[in-house]
């Protein structure tokens, strides 16, 4: 508070005429007070909001509940706020304002449409290297030892390839996402655009951590940009956000032009939920990426959702069985399913068990009723089958603390290695697993085993297997691999094989 206030008063405020915030998540109660100490040193100031808190029928309906706030931005807010700022520009003494697409005003609430169409750019090509000055000059006021070095974020992409909208007009996409509500399509910037960006950037602000801030990386054109970011030779620390089914030739691209953290849209280790969670992939797949990233150092700080709607026992058992196969890489977070706002599920609620949604009531702590009832916050709360599902969903919990204390002792131990590794002698392997308070194992593959295990380094199905060997007999392959999975060396699902182990020798991951 008292910093907040210093702040505030250190700033003419009587110099301005339109003070502007970005509101998400957890930025929204702090905006709120910010605009209402603000306009209370000058209440000629126009303060505007945007950002993914006021979307949709929240803008409608906070521009009059709350008298701090002059104008919402819906949607993307470039050419909306350029219009507002252009007009202001023009017009110096005047605050009426007229009607420009994407802004919500008091005059002009009223009369808006409740789906009020996006004002947004068609390409992102014309966008502006960010400047990021302001902030690194308070930075540098720092002392030296309150001082650090932070992370540039960067855009590449907005929106999701993965969530069309579908002719009812309601987003598709994964089932719990309420993310880019803000705006409508998927686009992204050329590579070379990328780039230029990211050299630009470190060069200017003498910093190599960037963090991409898209939900999801451009489909087509990904391992071009990491291959070209490679080229920089700048030794760059990124982030992103990935899907499960990045090919291991993209995500060689990546790590080799610096990533070395990613969150994987994993949040199921059941092909049955992740089907309810419409994701789009399968255990297997979700298993192959964590191998991978495990192979190549790369930091997976991925998601697993609990208690999702709908969702039942058996998928519970399987969970459990599959993180069995999970334990020799880094363990996912256990994070409990939240219902969005105009997300999939919200949309449609009945598909989920659910009976009826609502303001969680946590909102009650930070608002009046007369608030809570008239806008809808993007955190949302339901009744339906919560009780059994934090019941069936309790195992798992205890699951992912197993994990998290077997992968900390394993891994991070005085020597840490992999926990199930290969050495490849040419017509052998040798696969070292490390196990929990007991000695390690050693197996030897020889021959035909060795190359049936090599080959399902990828996921194969069985009649892949088959077909690629056709000179060693059936049960004698069928055989093999059920050993392999009894041993937990490889995973089987729907007769695809995945082998476990990683070579100790990463170059020879491919």
């Amino acid at each position: 508070m008292e910093a907040t206030h210093d702040f505030i008063d250190n700033l003419n405020w009587g110099a301005y005429r339109l003070v502007g915030f970005t509101v998400s998540l957890c930025q929204l109660t702090s905006a709120l007070y910010f605009a209402k100490i603000i306009k209370q040193k000058n209440p000629k100031l126009i303060t505007a909001v945007g950002g993914s808190s006021f979307s949709g029928d929240t803008a409608k309906n906070a521009i009059k509940l709350f008298p701090q706030i002059d104008v919402i931005i819906t949607g993307e807010g470039e050419l909306p706020l350029s219009r507002l700022i252009d007009y202001l520009y023009r017009n110096n003494q005047s605050r009426d304002l007229p009607a420009i697409q994407g802004v919500f005003t008091k005059n002009g609430a009223q009369t808006q449409k409740r789906r009020y169409p996006f004002f947004q750019m068609d390409t992102l090509e014309r966008l502006p290297i960010p400047d990021y000055d302001d902030y690194f000059n308070l930075l540098n006021s720092f002392h030296p030892q309150k001082s650090f070095f932070p992370a540039l974020p960067v855009e590449i992409s907005r929106g999701c390839w993965w969530k069309p909208v579908t002719r009812s007009g309601k987003a598709a996409g994964c089932a719990f996402c309420n993310l880019n509500l803000q705006w409508s399509g998927y686009r992204s910037k050329k590579p070379s655009q990328v780039v230029s960006e990211i050299d630009s950037l470190t060069t200017k602000y003498r910093a190599l951590s960037v963090a991409i801030v898209d939900n999801v990386l451009p489909q087509t054109t990904s391992k071009e940009i990491f291959e070209k970011l490679g080229k920089l030779k700048k030794d760059l620390r990124l982030f992103s956000e990935i899907r499960a089914k990045v090919p291991l030739a993209e995500l060689n691209a990546m790590r080799a032009a610096g990533m070395q953290e990613v969150q994987i849209g994993i949040e199921a280790l059941s092909t049955s939920l992740l089907k309810k969670l419409h994701k789009g992939t399968t255990a297997i797949q979700n298993l192959e990426i964590m191998k991978n990233c495990e192979a190549l150092g790369i930091a997976n700080i991925s998601n697993l959702i609990l208690h999702f709607p709908g969702s039942n026992q058996q998928e519970v058992t399987e969970t459990v069985h599959n993180i069995e196969f999970a334990l020799p890489y880094r363990p996912l977070k256990a994070v409990d399913f939240w219902l969005g706002l105009e997300s999939p599920v919200w949309q449609n609620p009945g598909a989920y068990g659910i009976k009826a949604v609502f303001n969680h009531p946590y909102w009650g702590y930070l608002f009046p009723a007369a608030i809570i009832k008239s806008i809808p916050f993007m955190i949302q709360a339901y009744r339906g089958d919560l009780g059994y599902q934090k019941k069936i969903w309790r195992p798992i919990k205890q699951k992912v603390k197993e994990w998290q204390d077997i992968y900390h002792e394993l891994f991070n131990s005085s020597s840490p290695s992999p926990i199930l590794s290969f050495r490849d002698g040419r017509d052998f392997l040798m696969i070292r697993q490390r196990r929990f308070r007991t000695e390690p194992m050693t197996h030897r593959l020889k021959g035909t085993s060795r190359s049936i295990y090599l080959f399902c380094q990828h996921h194969r199905s069985l009649k892949r297997i088959r077909s690629q060997f056709p000179s060693f007999p059936e049960d004698k392959i069928v055989a093999f691999l059920k050993m392999m999975v009894d041993k937990k060396l490889m995973f089987v699902e729907n007769e695809k094989y995945l082998s476990l182990a990683i070579p100790l020798n990463p170059e020879r991951y491919t």
